[in-house]
């Protein structure tokens, strides 16, 4: 897998259990992250997607994903791990978040998390790729301690809880990577079957 964020790792090994691969880090190959300098989802991940399997010769699946906030026309977007710096911890970028809308309405709140993921085979030239969303609203402070990233603040329309409350199976079924992963793992399948 192509990317360093253990939190997507935990939750794209899960999302593939059963398929009969080995989800594998980049780094367990000496492989450094690439730089993401797409200014979209889907370009991010082809960048990261052709990296590592370049790097590895190994078939590579990336995802870049992020939190879009309605009115903050799309911010963080595809600058949400680093929202406050370049090396911001989660906690960062959710206080600058929630300081950001701090004088907006609950209902005013919107937002969508994105994911585009995508399967690279050394050497061919069309890469597999799938899209997933979320919507959901931004909370007006954290709520619970599981997930990563802004799932303390992101509330699930359905369950009406944050997604740090859910369970891995309950975000797996619902969530951006979760959608993202099962269409691509069925257009893997459709394609080499």
């Amino acid at each position: 897998m192509a990317g360093g964020n253990a939190g997507k790792l935990r939750e794209i090994s899960r999302l593939l259990d059963g398929l009969g691969v080995e989800v594998i880090a980049q780094s367990k190959f000496g492989v450094d992250d690439v730089d993401e300098t797409g200014i979209t989802f889907a370009e991010n991940s082809l960048i990261k997607a052709q990296h590592a399997a370049a790097a590895t010769g190994l078939p590579a699946i990336a995802d870049d994903s992020g939190l879009a906030v309605d009115v903050l026309d799309g911010a963080p977007g595809v600058y949400s791990a680093r929202y406050s710096g370049p090396d911001a911890t989660d906690d960062e970028n959710i206080d600058k978040l929630l300081d950001a809308l701090q004088d907006t309405a609950i209902s005013s709140r919107g937002a969508a998390f994105h994911c585009v993921a995508t399967f690279v085979l050394p050497g061919q030239h069309a890469p597999l790729v799938a899209e997933g969303k979320w919507r959901g609203s931004i909370l007006t402070a954290r709520q619970g301690d599981g997930g990563f990233g802004y799932d303390p603040v992101f509330l699930d329309p359905e369950s009406g809880k944050s997604a740090a409350e859910l369970t891995a199976e309950q975000k797996n079924a619902r969530s951006h990577r979760g959608k993202a992963l099962r269409q691509l793992v069925e257009l893997i399948g459709k394609t080499f079957s």
